[in-house]
């Protein structure tokens, strides 16, 4: 019933936009109604047959709030098809289409998804796009009643007065048509004010957000069982929902992007426990007719979410987990490691593995600073592998590697200053630690990273930490299998692929990068319902990631009027990596800037879900 909205919607606004489709054989039937009658028909036309396209999606998903804004859109149609186009026929297929919506009403019961602000900034510049080029249509589609001979640029700017209810430069020797084209492009202009207003001044409810009681709960199932998963303590960033199991034993983390309710990792808590809270997850993407996904989770994980769910799994790449006391620079396997970090230390850098809880707020406020500063990207990346933020005093366990060097006088950021490079370990259980961003110094020399991870798992021990997991490797056995000798085609060619694409996205280079350390790879694992669901999830995720972004935030002096806002007392420190007066790292896409950390200068790295 969403295609067949979808087709009479897209009826609608070719039937009012183009004169051919009006004509037939009751088309005598005009002079019945008055011009003006015919007219406003013709303009709710076209703003019926848009709202029906814009509904079509939701009724497929069985949207309760789409199926009562369709029961009333098609019975307008309906006439509309009868009083402008004069068309039976038109006005049948609607109203049939109104029978079925209500004969199956049983079936549209899903909820409505979280609200966003952003919503409304999309609306506007989609619906602002569509109706400029509906106009420059309708402005055109009568040729033999235009007065003159008006341009393109006279066009333009008819469409755009008209948008606003002003008259135009173009004018036309039939009252009617003049009329139709006003009406039209007035319906037009009214439905994107109406729209964005009601997106913008509606309630932002239900909303992505971990409440302090939630947090609470998380924390306690982390110090009870975080050593199961290297990404437990990454549920705590605070722009993600979570649902506990009915015993409050086991929760799931996620954030629903574009209709597609991502989980990361595996479920917090007991594994006994963890079918319970999945229950719930499944029963809650039901109830909002969400596209339910997994990114990153273990072999473990995974297992459980296909048994319980009946979802499928797909290898995502692999996560680089080292045990500190089996790390050694000795051995020709590390001799090229070994040689770089000799150099980057007789250049003069200084290392310092400490607790966050042991840094000063100074040091905290330089370390913000600087991640701000080296980021590679205007905006921060990251979601199931990344923190996004640093620094507060729930955190204190969480580690951080800092490189120190004096600054050459008139070099960029002063205000750092000897500080050139930093790492940030989030807790893995009492004797784990996590990778959650790595960035340095763009002037910094090559190889400071490998300095840093060396300092962290050489000094590690001193810590009670027993294994670190480092970056996560998209694809890596593809990469790994694919350079081997007696690989087969398909399989080279897919790791020629691969390579191709890192020119864009680091895939190879952050494998290499993560090899030289000699780490232990794990499995990690994509969750999904079909295959045909691939790129709406691989899309959700690179938005969720932070590498597509869809519209620009609203100015701070906008949201300060906006109704509906979090009502969370804040943290003692800003959550995020941005500056002082800038908005934090966690109000945007995420914690990090890509997936690197190769020495060659390029971007940041840590844990990435995607590449």
């Amino acid at each position: 019933m969403g295609s067949g909205a979808a087709v009479i919607g897209f009826l609608d606004v070719i039937s009012a936009v183009f004169p051919a489709f009006r004509n037939g054989r009751m088309h005598h039937m005009a002079a019945v109604f008055p011009g003006t009658v015919s007219s406003l028909a013709a303009a709710t036309s076209v703003v019926t047959g848009i709202l029906l396209l814009m509904l079509a999606h939701a009724l497929k998903r069985g949207k309760q709030r789409a199926w009562w804004a369709a029961v009333l859109l098609l019975p307008v149609g309906a006439a509309t098809q009868l009083v402008y186009r004069h068309s039976i026929f038109g006005a049948a297929v609607s109203l049939g289409l109104l029978v079925l919506l209500i004969r199956h009403r049983d079936e549209f019961t899903a909820l409505s998804d979280p609200r966003t602000r952003w919503r409304a900034a999309v609306n506007f510049v989609g619906l602002s796009a569509l109706a400029f080029a509906l106009g420059l249509i309708i402005t055109s589609a009568h040729p033999a009643s235009e007065r003159g001979n008006p341009g393109f640029t006279a066009r333009c700017e008819h469409v755009l007065l008209g948008l606003f209810g002003f008259e135009g430069p173009v004018a036309y020797t039939s009252d009617r048509v003049g009329d139709v084209v006003a009406y039209s492009l007035g319906g037009l202009g009214l439905l994107i004010a109406c729209s964005t207003v009601y997106l913008l001044l509606r309630p932002a409810r239900p909303v992505a957000e971990l409440s302090e009681e939630d947090e609470e709960r998380l924390r306690a199932l982390l110090v009870r069982h975080g050593h199961r998963d290297s990404l437990g303590h990454f549920a705590l960033r605070r722009d993600k929902s979570v649902v506990f199991s009915p015993s409050g034993k086991a929760a799931v983390c996620y954030r629903v992007v574009s209709g597609v309710a991502l989980a990361s990792g595996d479920p917090i808590g007991d594994v006994e426990a963890w079918p319970g809270a999945i229950e719930r997850f499944m029963d809650l993407t039901r109830a909002y007719a969400w596209l339910p996904a997994v990114v990153g989770c273990s072999e473990t994980g995974g297992e459980v979410w296909t048994r319980e769910t009946g979802l499928d799994a797909l290898e995502l790449g692999d996560e680089a987990i080292v045990t500190t006391s089996e790390f050694t620079l000795q051995g020709r396997a590390m001799r090229n490691v070994r040689q770089m970090v000799k150099r980057i230390e007789r250049s003069g850098y200084e290392c310092r593995v400490r607790r966050v809880r042991d840094l000063t707020e100074d040091e905290r406020q330089r370390v913000r600073l600087a991640a701000d500063a080296w980021r590679g990207t205007d905006t921060e990346r990251g979601f199931s592998m990344a923190l996004g933020r640093f620094g507060e005093d729930e955190d204190g366990d969480c580690v951080v590697v800092t490189a120190h060097k004096e600054r050459e006088p008139g070099a960029p950021h002063p205000e750092l200053g000897d500080l050139r490079a930093v790492l940030h370990f989030v807790p893995w259980g009492k004797d784990g630690m996590s990778l959650e961003l790595m960035r340095r110094d763009r002037a910094a020399d090559p190889g400071l990273n490998e300095l840093l991870i060396v300092a962290a798992l050489q000094q590690a021990s001193e810590m009670g930490v027993a294994r670190v997991s480092l970056n996560f490797a998209m694809f890596r056995s593809a990469l790994a299998r694919g350079e081997r000798i007696g690989a087969g085609p398909v399989l080279r060619g897919w790791r020629g692929l691969l390579v191709f694409l890192s020119r864009w996205f680091q895939i190879e280079s952050l494998y290499k990068f993560n090899a030289k350390f000699q780490p232990e790879w794990v499995p990690r694992f994509l969750v999904f319902p079909n295959s045909r669901d691939l790129p709406r999830i691989g899309f959700a995720i690179m938005q969720a990631e932070g590498f597509v972004t869809l519209a620009l935030p609203l100015p701070a002096a906008v949201q300060r009027f906006l109704p509906g806002r979090a009502k969370r007392a804040p943290h003692r420190h800003q959550t995020g990596y941005a500056a002082p007066g800038t908005a934090p790292a966690a109000a945007s896409a995420g914690s990090r800037s890509g997936a690197s950390g190769a020495s060659d200068g390029s971007d940041d790295a840590g844990h990435d879900a995607v590449a």
